[in-house]
């Protein structure tokens, strides 16, 4: 007999940035899905292209990774809460709670279910430390499993969360390697995964397939620089690794979910 998280057809599809919208049977979820780029004008610069609206429809539920406000889009939160539920790492649901976003807190490790799906927060990290409490997380539903890495660093937990998760059919994965100055924090060496290590990071969590995230949209010297030529590079690294790698334009499909 098939199980209910067995049962129907994981949908996977890319939002703008680093935004995921999963779907099995009536269940929606996206996770850090971004719709206001004005705030980010500042630091990162304005997007390239316009961002697409997300839709809000009743029931939607989300998921946050951290709190910068390039995943953390205040707005939009607060409508997908009226009636969905907002889930997020324990630490930063009093923030929330004080913006007026009644987020659903959860512990490293601690599963929830949404309908057919399972969400686990687990270990990921951020280069600017305790300030953005950072997690990554992993869906499962429909004998699939899926994982959002945010924006996090190279980190040596991948093989850990492999063993305790893991293998995984897609992993989300940030490339844009960015050289970030500004708010006091300057570094000349890259503060989210570069192509390269992205695809390293995959192929640790034992993924089939590699989908690229959290680039191409903004590009703001000096404040906010991201790698050259990252969509070669990122192919080249997962042909070398024998990892499908995922080159999805905003609001496409992502395989293998529709196999």
């Amino acid at each position: 007999m098939t199980s209910p998280d067995q049962a129907g057809t994981l949908h996977l599809r890319r939002l703008a940035w680093a935004g995921v919208e999963i779907r099995l049977g009536d269940t929606r979820l996206l996770i850090d899905p971004l719709e206001h780029a004005e705030p980010l004008a500042p630091v990162m610069g304005p997007p390239r292209r316009p961002l697409p609206p997300i839709d809000t429809s009743p029931g939607t539920h989300a998921l946050i990774t951290h709190l910068h406000p390039d995943h953390y889009d205040h707005e939009l939160l607060a409508r997908l809460a009226v009636s969905g539920t907002v889930g997020c790492h324990a630490p930063i649901a009093p923030t929330l709670a004080e913006a007026g976003i009644d987020a659903i807190p959860q512990e490293l490790e601690q599963p929830r279910h949404i309908g057919p799906l399972t969400v686990t927060p687990v270990t990921s990290l951020d280069w600017r430390g305790s300030d953005a409490d950072q997690v990554a997380w992993v869906v499962t539903g429909a004998g699939q499993r899926i994982i959002h890495c945010g924006d996090t660093m190279w980190h040596g937990n991948w093989w850990q969360i492999a063993r305790d998760h893991g293998p995984f059919d897609v992993a989300f994965v940030p490339v844009n390697g960015v050289i970030a100055r500004f708010e006091g924090y300057e570094a000349n060496v890259p503060v989210t995964m570069t192509p390269e290590h992205a695809v390293e990071a995959a192929a640790a969590l034992g993924a089939t397939t590699v989908c690229a995230i959290h680039y191409g949209l903004f590009h703001n010297p000096p404040t906010y620089i991201e790698q050259p030529d990252i969509e070669p590079r990122f192919r080249r690294a997962a042909k070398e690794r024998g990892i499908t790698a995922a080159l999805v334009a905003d609001g496409e499909p992502v395989p293998p979910a529709d196999r």
